[in-house]
């Protein structure tokens, strides 16, 4: 796992992140290190684990980012002797744990190997929803309609009549609207609509 695994590391303070890229990197991780969320906004990595240096409300504002971005990342916050509110906070946020620093490349291993183990129950429901609204907000309003009446059932003949459009533009909206979702067919865009909250 190690080899393989992606650690984008978001750190203000440049000494502690070179002291934990350094100490990351020999302990067989590829480290990202990065010094801001918008540096990481820029360019984002195909997959792999942020790891960030919280302060307050940090949490909340990476994932307004990544729902944006609309591609999932697992979150691991860590802080210099936070008090409990403050790690609480960043869980409810959508961090998927919280490290105390200073800390050991061993004890970024042992997070990894958690979020690996659990990699299912991770993508938890916040950040699935944020993602899921991030990629819903890029549809126009004539496919999110198109989304809601396919989320109801209805066909492309049913769906024109009630847009009073032809089943012909139907068509043209629905591929537009899975192409935007990321989706590679009806069931996956359904899917989306739910972790949105569009569907109930």
């Amino acid at each position: 796992m190690q080899q393989a695994h992606t650690l984008i590391l978001v750190d203000g303070e440049s000494r502690r992140r070179a002291t934990l890229s350094h100490s990351l990197s020999s302990h067989g991780i590829h480290v990202e290190p990065l010094e801001t969320m918008a540096e990481l906004a820029q360019s984002w990595p195909r997959s792999g684990t942020v790891v960030i240096h919280e302060s307050g409300g940090s949490v909340a504002d990476l994932i307004a980012r990544i729902a944006q971005h609309g591609e999932w990342y697992p979150i691991v916050a860590f802080a210099e002797e936070p008090i409990p509110s403050r790690i609480v906070r960043a869980m409810l946020d959508g961090a998927v744990d919280y490290i105390i620093w200073p800390f050991s490349p061993d004890a970024v291993l042992a997070s990894l190997e958690r979020l690996e183990d659990n990699a299912e129950g991770l993508g938890n429901a916040r950040m699935r929803e944020a993602v899921a609204r991030g990629r819903i907000e890029k549809l126009t309003e004539r496919e999110r309609e198109v989304l809601d009446c396919v989320a109801s059932g209805l066909s492309n003949r049913k769906i024109g009549e009630k847009l009073e459009i032809s089943p012909r533009t139907v068509e043209i909206h629905r591929a537009n609207m899975l192409n935007k979702l990321g989706a590679n067919h009806t069931s996956e865009a359904i899917r989306i609509a739910i972790e949105a909250e569009l569907v109930r």
